[in-house]
């Protein structure tokens, strides 16, 4: 623990003064450099002010190329290789993609996933930060919300193992589901098994964590919203459904998009749930995991793993331009 404790602090002290050092010794050298009696002190500064910038952002840049650009364009070209990465093969592993019976479920677990859980989730979290403020215990409320965002993916699917967890037809259960199901007169299923309907149990572990994380985003937003507004609409006899969905909603819609939109990253890049709850069994796999099988299981295969890599870079893409769209667009309105 102390030789740790140690080295991160060691290692600490040495990034920081290489930083400084960097920093400090690229400043005197390119004073030195302009430093020439010759040179026009007007064309001194001029370069002085355009070069400065880009020794600052040169770290940054080098660290993207590294581990961004480099691997971006590996993984494309690994793309157009075989699985051993040595021999091209053209397009042939892009036809696999879109022919494969595997793909083409995982694909259809991924819609589900983006179709669902930013929806829910905004939608709950929205739900609550509007109730939670009309009670007196709302703070414990939003508390009690905003845990399971302290948690991670897979030590909350640990936790929702034990709710659908099933012990077998003739035994005792002990998962909260099943007891639920059995005390209503049903019987008790391994739910994560049942087909296609696996996918919503999944999903409702995600959308129990970004639950919390929509509540707290657009609780803020909803503060925002003006008092004499809503004072306004009540007298002028407006149902409080009225407020909520032509007054309030409207005003923070802006917010209601960054949250949909940051679920939405979230959830093209779910991996963790899955594979601790399914291992991608039962019609289960996603993306994440369907790349991760070809690359890490059965020997490895660059080829089609880096061709799903990309397949899920391209359906980040829209979403990202999205955001980027709308941000500029509302940076144009002020």
């Amino acid at each position: 623990m102390t030789d740790s404790l140690l080295q991160t602090l060691l290692a600490v002290v040495v990034s920081v003064g290489f930083c400084l050092m960097y920093f400090a010794g690229s400043n005197w050298l390119l004073d030195n450099v302009l430093a020439r009696p010759s040179m026009p002190r007007r064309k001194r500064e001029a370069i002085r002010e355009g070069v400065r910038p880009w020794l600052f952002i040169a770290p940054a840049l080098l660290l993207l190329s590294v581990y961004l650009l480099y691997p971006f364009f590996e993984t494309l070209r690994l793309s157009f290789m075989d699985g051993n990465g040595e021999h091209f093969v053209g397009l042939a592993n892009y036809a696999w993609v879109f022919t494969d019976d595997h793909f083409l479920i995982t694909i259809r677990n991924n819609f589900l996933w983006l179709l669902v859980v930013p929806a829910a989730a905004t939608a709950l979290g929205l739900v609550v930060a509007v109730l939670a403020d009309r009670v007196w215990w709302g703070n414990a409320a939003k508390t009690l919300v905003f845990m399971p965002m302290a948690i991670s993916f897979v030590g909350a699917s640990v936790i929702w193992k034990f709710v659908y967890d099933f012990r077998g037809p003739d035994n005792e259960q002990i998962g909260i589901l099943n007891a639920i199901v059995q005390g209503v007169g049903l019987e008790a299923q391994a739910w994560v098994t049942v087909p296609f309907w696996n996918n919503f149990f999944l999903m409702a572990i995600l959308i129990w964590i970004q639950t919390g994380f929509a509540m707290v985003i657009l609780s803020a937003a909803l503060r925002g919203v003006p008092t004499d507004t809503i004072e306004a609409a009540r007298i002028d006899g407006a149902s409080e459904l009225q407020i909520f969905f032509e007054i309030m909603i409207p005003q923070i819609m802006s917010t209601i998009l960054v949250v949909w939109t940051t679920i939405t990253i979230t959830v093209l890049k779910v991996f963790d749930i899955v594979m601790a709850m399914t291992g991608g069994q039962w019609d289960t796999s996603v993306l994440a995991n369907l790349m991760y099988d070809w690359m890490f299981r059965g020997g490895g295969d660059y080829g089609r793993s880096s061709t799903l890599a990309m397949v899920l870079m391209l359906a980040v893409i829209p979403v990202m331009a999205f955001n980027i769209r709308r941000f500029r667009a509302e940076e144009a309105q002020r």
